[in-house]
């Protein structure tokens, strides 16, 4: 029998002990929960939770946290799906076509859809986890700040080519993202960016606050001004969320393709699921015979990205655990809970705590497994949320929102930001601009700055670091055929779809 069949199973037999797996049944139910409520991301959730893990064991208090983590990647896809509300970033992506979904009926199937693509794409994520980690990490340790750098660079380019409509529009607000990145305090230089004298940003924008004010609030806004709200919350029944064959067809190449390319991200640190997430949308426009059904409501545009954030979930622990290397706040936060109680990750870590590595590998199916069945015969709950009237729902989302974004970094600052995000994302919305590659742009934008300084830093200023590496040339290449594939696509189309890039005039009725 394979070495890590055998030590799979003896991760089982130390996540399927009573203490353990009630611990994790607790972490994957208040993920689910602070997933759907719309505010409540796992970043803040597991912040408030982490000084309780403080008298338990190792093994127990990261499960929990990591059943608060992947728990609440299936429950905010249900809110970003329902209700236009991405309480965790990667479901950004998620609610460009899962809300028009829901507002032509078929929220089910694509809750169903979205099911199936986690599940499976998590399951993936952990047989390579459990059979591929050691060659993974010698693979990752091959990424230095350059190949790193023009990652980045490709999912920048990428992300101005995601938004339906004009790629100008596109470029111009992944730029406004790349802006809003840089807001703070400079880690290199110690200068605070672009604050205008306040204080309160010198820690740069919440990207909670900005993901809520854009998606969220900036809908309601909208909304609240519609003379008919009715079409916005259509009646969705338990036999909706069975897609049809033709549907879960239609689904099957996206879901393999996303998880695809989280699972090949996955070992790469400083990268979270947001990424992949933007980047697999991203790829299935580019390669659909459709692409104008995008952000429309098209299943691909659903079923892709979950699938990448959620293999790239599991994968993230791979750099976390054995590198010590945290792809995102989140990870960051377990790799504290790890030092916290004795254990620093790293190469030696599956020698030294086998019990910690493999139990947390084997809950990671068990509490799939759980959220599947979970999330079946609760469903019925969370699309009934949509027949609240908005004369209620609204204050209450608002409320949710505003406690989850205050209590990640106890600054009601954070909650203005909120606000001033909502009116700008309406503004945009009014105008027909894509507010996603603004939160691609503020996540890749810190990163990419970072990593390419170092590169001209190791390589005493010399840009050609970037096309002498293969690995770099690939995506810079990469990169340039994309923009030039848009340039093309752009001048060839009839005058009438060029005269996009002028401001329509507003596209609701308001009273």
């Amino acid at each position: 029998m394979h070495q890590s069949t055998i030590d799979l199973w003896y991760g089982f037999s130390i996540a399927l002990q009573p203490g353990n797996l009630i611990w994790a049944v607790v972490g994957v139910l208040i993920g689910n929960l602070v997933g759907v409520l719309p505010g409540m991301g796992a970043l803040s959730t597991i912040s408030m939770l982490l000084p309780l893990t403080y008298p338990l064991a190792p093994v127990p208090a990261i499960l929990m946290l990591a059943g608060v983590f992947y728990g609440s990647m299936y429950g905010g896809a249900i809110g970003a799906i329902l209700l236009n509300l991405p309480s965790h970033p990667p479901h950004a992506v998620t609610c460009l076509d899962g809300y028009p979904l829901t507002k032509m009926g078929r929220g089910g199937a694509a809750l169903g859809i979205t099911m199936m693509s986690s599940f499976f794409a998590a399951s993936v994520g952990i047989i390579v986890m459990v059979f591929l980690s050691p060659a993974l990490v010698r693979v990752a340790t091959r990424f230095g700040p350059a190949e790193i750098s023009s990652i980045m660079l490709m999912g920048l380019v990428a992300g101005a080519t995601m938004s339906r409509g004009s790629p100008l529009k596109g470029l111009a607000m992944t730029v406004f993202g790349l802006i809003c990145g840089t807001v703070g305090t400079d880690t290199t230089s110690g200068v605070i960016r672009l604050a205008f004298g306040m204080t309160d940003l010198s820690d740069g924008i919440e990207l909670g606050a900005l993901c809520m004010g854009l998606f969220g609030v900036a809908d309601f806004i909208v909304s609240v001004n519609r003379l008919n709200t009715s079409s916005v919350r259509p009646k969705v029944t338990m036999k909706d969320m069975r897609p049809t064959g033709a549907e879960i067809k239609k689904s099957i190449l996206p879901m393999f393709r996303g998880t695809l390319i989280g699972t090949l991200f996955g070992a790469l640190p400083g990268t979270g699921p947001t990424i992949t997430s933007f980047l697999a949308y991203a790829l299935e426009r580019r390669i659909s015979r459709n692409p104008e059904r995008f952000g429309k409501g098209e299943l691909a545009g659903v079923a892709s990205p979950e699938a990448a954030s959620h293999s790239k979930t599991q994968m993230d622990f791979i750099p976390t655990m054995s590198l010590g290397i945290p792809g995102d706040a989140i990870m960051a936060l377990l790799l504290g809970a790890l030092i916290i109680k004795g254990i620093q990750p790293g190469p030696q870590l599956i020698s030294d705590h086998p019990d910690v590595f493999w139990g947390l590998i084997a809950s990671f199916w068990v509490g799939n497994i759980l959220l599947v069945f979970l999330n079946i015969p609760m469903i019925g709950i969370w699309v009934r949320m949509l027949r609240v009237p908005y004369r209620f729902l609204f204050p209450l989302a608002t409320f949710f929102i505003c406690i989850g974004v205050y209590c990640a970094r106890n600054s009601l600052f954070d909650v203005g930001e909120v606000a001033a995000f909502g009116v700008i994302g309406a503004l945009l919305l009014i105008f027909d601009f894509p507010v996603a590659p603004i939160v691609l742009g503020y996540v890749l934008g810190p990163l990419l700055e970072e990593n390419f300084r170092r590169a001209l830093l190791l390589s005493n200023g010399s840009f050609l670091v970037f096309v002498e590496h293969p690995i770099c040339a690939v995506f810079v290449s990469f990169s340039v055929l994309i923009a030039g594939v848009q340039i093309f696509s752009f001048i060839r189309r009839p005058p009438r779809q060029k005269a996009d890039v002028s401001l329509p005039t507003p596209r609701f009725p308001l009273r």
